[in-house]
């Protein structure tokens, strides 16, 4: 009764993992609305909305001058399409796919340098590398309790149904 608890857990969890990550592969595409729709939201001049301004003239220059370097924001929702899709294995059966999940928590642990490391080179604001970070923790956390239960469950030598 408690392992089918804990499959359940793992299911909705990863099932929630699995949502978002493709949610977050979507907000790639329309990136010009959503700078659009955050500088209307966040109107007053402070850092936050100088930032927003100047990315959105960046991708405005760059989609008018170079529209090919965008391409690369295609292939980072088309990443996180096919990421989400990886988990679809644990979701079937965690134990046997427990190396994805494994997986996932890896690559949540490497968002911190590649925020900090590439950000601080590309000239990115702290604040904003915080909020790139804050993906690898919430998507970490999930994950992990993924991970926990589906130890437990091998430890029970259970097999999922």
């Amino acid at each position: 009764m408690k392992e089918n608890k804990s499959i359940r857990l793992v299911r909705r969890l990863l099932l929630f993992f699995i949502v978002v990550l493709f949610l977050s592969g979507f907000t790639a595409i329309p990136i010009e609305a959503e700078l659009s729709f955050l500088l209307k939201i966040f109107s007053s001049p402070n850092q936050l909305h100088h930032w927003l301004e100047k990315v959105l003239s960046a991708y405005k220059n760059v989609n008018n001058d170079t529209p090919f370097l965008l391409y690369g924001y295609d292939w980072l929702a088309f990443a996180h399409f096919i990421l989400a899709i990886l988990f679809i294995g644990p979701y079937r059966d965690p134990v046997r796919n427990i190396w994805v999940i494994e997986f996932g928590l890896i690559a949540c642990v490497l968002v911190f340098p590649l925020a900090f490391i590439a950000g601080s080179f590309r000239g990115i604001p702290i604040g904003w590398r915080l909020i790139d970070c804050s993906f690898g923790l919430f998507g970490f956390l999930p994950l992990w309790i993924c991970y926990s239960k589906t130890k437990q469950l091998i430890t029970t030598n259970h097999s999922i149904k």
